[in-house]
């Protein structure tokens, strides 16, 4: 798709022409998003380039996203890089580098025993040789297309690719004498967080030390930090005022509350009680969105739940994952046709979360998320 291509070119652009230093990172003037609802681009555009690249990030701002949202895992030498596992044999070419091939090895992530290559095993000169890959190709076809173009992004580019882009905006602005536009937050999500702490690669002071050099600091910082673990996010807790998203999925328990021994589940986590427990060290919640619509026996989507209304009633706020427009998604009666890889109604799968009072959600398809949005606020 050429339109893709010249994206690419325009990214490049931001990154060599739109010098952004992390002490003038924030001195772009503008309002934070000013929807109630804010629409997030999970893993960037990864409904239509492969996840965790700098096209992807950038398409999903271009599509409406209001915030951006990086998995982040640590590389040998202790920078944070995008990439949705620690295990990058299925979202790299590191198979294809005969050089790597020694390093592909066995080891427990999370309890849960894991082969192939590991971004702790690189360092970070070492994984710029590689390329990223479509992570779900049989449902994602087309993206696979884009296989062997982009390369593995660090933290710290993301934050540089949200700041040109804010910064060339606000230059038009001010050139055609428009109000100043949105700022564009991030959502970045600690990986595994216990087992890079076990080998000697704790994220939680990079990461935040590395947001506040790019100006990201206070309840209204434009970033949300967000983790499937409990004692992580308490730490982080004592180092930042942005605002903390525990993550909960709808089955299993937190790994670092299982290992230790305590019997905890995700199902006791949004209990009254459990809720209550969670707004004394976070400010949202990030649930699985069956947990606040289920589906039917028979794949439909079904009656909400009262997890949002409890939740706001202990002062958190919700945004639920993930929102994927492929049929092999969405629920059965909002399917077009028979082809798992097409399209479904992805906006008439949201709409009902809307009218349950969610503030905000995760999709790979930022500019149907944005349109249902509008859709909602408009009716």
């Amino acid at each position: 798709m050429p339109i893709l291509r010249v994206w690419t070119a325009i990214i490049g652009l931001i990154m060599t022409s739109t010098i952004v230093h992390a002490s003038d990172a924030r001195k772009t003037n503008g309002p934070a998003p000013a929807h109630p609802v804010i629409v997030i681009g999970h893993r960037g555009a990864s409904g239509y380039v492969p996840e965790h690249t700098l096209t992807s990030y950038f398409i999903a701002i271009q599509d409406g996203a209001d915030y951006v949202e990086p998995d982040l895992v640590m590389t040998k030498d202790g920078v944070l890089v995008a990439r949705h596992e620690n295990e990058i044999g299925g979202t790299t070419n590191v198979a294809e580098h005969p050089e790597f091939a020694s390093r592909r090895t066995t080891k427990v992530i999370d309890g849960t025993p894991v082969t192939g290559w590991f971004t702790e095993d690189f360092t970070l000169a070492e994984l710029k040789t590689l390329r990223a890959r479509e992570r779900i190709p049989d449902t994602r076809p087309s993206n696979t297309r884009f296989d062997g173009q982009f390369e593995v992004p660090t933290f710290e580019e993301i934050l540089n690719l949200v700041h040109g882009v804010e910064e060339q905006r606000a230059a038009r602005a001010r050139q055609l004498g428009q109000s100043a536009p949105r700022r564009i937050g991030v959502y970045p999500e600690t990986k595994h967080p216990t087992y890079f702490a076990s080998v000697g690669l704790p994220m939680e002071e990079l990461l935040v030390r590395t947001l506040e050099r790019y100006g990201y600091r206070g309840r209204q910082g434009l970033a949300y930090l967000q983790s499937f673990e409990v004692g992580n996010l308490k730490a982080l807790s004592k180092m930042t005022q942005l605002p903390l998203v525990q993550l909960i999925e709808d089955n299993g328990a937190p790994y670092d509350l299982a290992s230790h021994g305590d019997r905890r589940t995700y199902a006791d986590m949004i209990t009254p009680a459990g809720l209550a427990e969670i707004a004394t060290y976070a400010q949202a919640i990030g649930p699985s969105k069956v947990l606040i619509i289920p589906r039917t026996a028979d794949g439909k989507l079904g009656q909400p739940t009262t997890l949002v209304a409890n939740a706001h009633a202990h002062g958190l706020l919700v945004h639920p994952w993930t929102f994927r427009a492929e049929n092999a998604f969405v629920p059965v009666d909002l399917r077009h046709g028979n082809v798992p890889q097409a399209f479904g109604d992805l906006q008439g799968e949201l709409l009902p979360y809307l009218r349950a009072g969610i503030d905000g959600f995760f999709t790979d398809q930022a500019d149907i998320g944005f349109r249902a949005r509008a859709a909602f606020l408009h009716k």
